[in-house]
């Protein structure tokens, strides 16, 4: 296995699981979003997932994976994790714990050890792109590479997602 041509904390992260990295760079816009990101590499949408910094009841910051197409319902996530309130961090909050510029945030190799919550619906997808640690970069993996970077994260499955 080929170590990454693109190194950030997420592909050594990726490298150290013992996973296999297929990169994939496309022209970062700013504000672009999942959306851009799928429609320069040719892609559906919800295959792209999204790494949200969300906070929990004020202070407790934590990751969602979402698909790129999809929006969180705080509420719904609230009471799936036995949350009193849901909001999303601020972008320095999210830079802060985990290493990563917004738009670039990834679930792997992060500055903070942080609970890791993804989208139920997304384990039925046969192969998702996220974010490598940086704006303008997608890593691909297949659904049991993705199984087990999800185990390694230790990420618990919820179901809060919401047409966006």
């Amino acid at each position: 296995m080929a170590k990454p041509s693109k190194t950030t904390s997420a592909t050594r992260w990726l490298w150290q699981q013992e996973l296999p990295i297929r990169e994939h760079c496309y022209d970062y816009v700013d504000r672009g979003g999942a959306g851009e990101a799928a429609r320069q590499l040719g892609i559906a949408p919800e295959q792209v997932i999204k790494t949200l910094v969300m906070v929990r009841d004020g202070s407790q910051p934590f990751l969602v994976l979402m698909h790129g197409d999809r929006e969180v319902s705080t509420k719904r996530l609230a009471r799936e994790i036995g949350a009193k309130s849901v909001q999303a961090s601020r972008p320095d909050q999210a830079q802060k714990v985990t290493g990563y510029q917004v738009g670039g945030l990834s679930p792997f190799g992060t500055r903070q050890e942080l609970a890791v919550y993804v989208e139920a619906s997304i384990g039925e997808l046969d192969r998702v792109w996220v974010n490598g640690g940086r704006r303008g970069l997608l890593v691909e993996l297949e659904r049991a590479e993705w199984a087990a970077a999800l185990e390694a994260l230790k990420a618990l499955a919820v179901s809060c997602a919401q047409p966006g």
